[in-house]
C-alpha cells in the first residue's frame, strides 16, 4: 500500500488498511503493517481529539529538534536525522487482531502513519493478513 504524505504529521491510514483486510476474506486472525522506511513510523493511536496529535507533534520535536549543530548525519538536509530519531522511538510496525472480517480497533483508535520530515514524500506499508 503506497501513501503520500504532504510533510510532518499523522496520516490515517486505518481505511486503507481495513480494505485490505476486508479484501483477504479473513474473518479471523491478524493484520500486520510495516513501513519499509527509516524516517516515518506507524503508530496506533487516538482518532477523537486532534490535539492529541499536535501534542505528540510538539512532544517529539522536543525530544528530537532540528538543530544543525547537534547531528553528524545531514545528507538529506537538517530534518532527516530527527526524523531517524523520531522513528527509532516509535515503531516501523504494527499488528492489529481481525474478528468478524474486521479490524479490532478500540473506539477511539485508528492507525496512522507518522512522517517526521519536512517534505512529503511516498510512503510503503507491507500489510500481511493472516488468519481464516
Amino acid at each position: 500500500m503506497r501513501i503520500e504524505t504532504r510533510g510532518k504529521g499523522l496520516n490515517d491510514v486505518t481505511q486503507k488498511v481495513a480494505r485490505v483486510v476486508t479484501a483477504s476474506g479473513v474473518r479471523t486472525g491478524l493484520c500486520c503493517l510495516f513501513v519499509r522506511h527509516t524516517s516515518c513510523s506507524l503508530v496506533v493511536q487516538e482518532n477523537a481529539d486532534p490535539a492529541v496529535q499536535r501534542d505528540l507533534e510538539r512532544w517529539m520535536d522536543r525530544i528530537a529538534p532540528e538543530d544543525a549543530k547537534a547531528y553528524e548525519h545531514d545528507t538529506e538536509g537538517a530534518d532527516d536525522m530527527p526524523a531517524h530519531l523520531k522513528s527509532a522511538v516509535t515503531k516501523t510496525s504494527e499488528t492489529i487482531p481481525i474478528a468478524g472480517a474486521s479490524l479490532v480497533l478500540g473506539t477511539w483508535q485508528a492507525i496512522y502513519l507518522w512522517e517526521h520530515r519536512s517534505a512529503g514524500h511516498r510512503r510503503e506499508i507491507v500489510v500481511h493478513v493472516m488468519g481464516e
